[in-house]
């Protein structure tokens, strides 16, 4: 028998993209050190706790069954939000 040679194709775009891409797939950057999480999924990052605990609150009030939690990523603390005293009305 003879060998067989396999010929890879040739990739149109430059590897610096794909190697881009897979990274930006697997794991988003984390910008500030605060970490808004609802049921234990990160949602968004906040540089100050003041700033991921309003935004926290608006959505705890709006949708108490969620459990929601600001998570301190330097000190690895995790707050759980509590629902207001006065819920906002719809």
């Amino acid at each position: 028998m003879a060998p067989r040679v396999i010929k890879l194709r040739e990739t149109a775009e430059p590897e610096q993209d794909i190697e881009q891409q897979v990274r930006s797939q697997s794991k988003r950057p984390e910008v500030g050190r605060f970490l808004l999480q609802v049921d234990r999924q990160t949602k968004a990052s906040f540089t100050t706790r003041e700033a991921a605990e309003m935004a926290g609150q608006v959505i705890k009030d709006g949708h108490p069954v969620l459990q929601v939690a600001v998570y301190d990523h330097v000190e690895s603390v995790n707050n759980i939000l509590k629902l207001s005293a006065e819920p906002q009305k719809s």
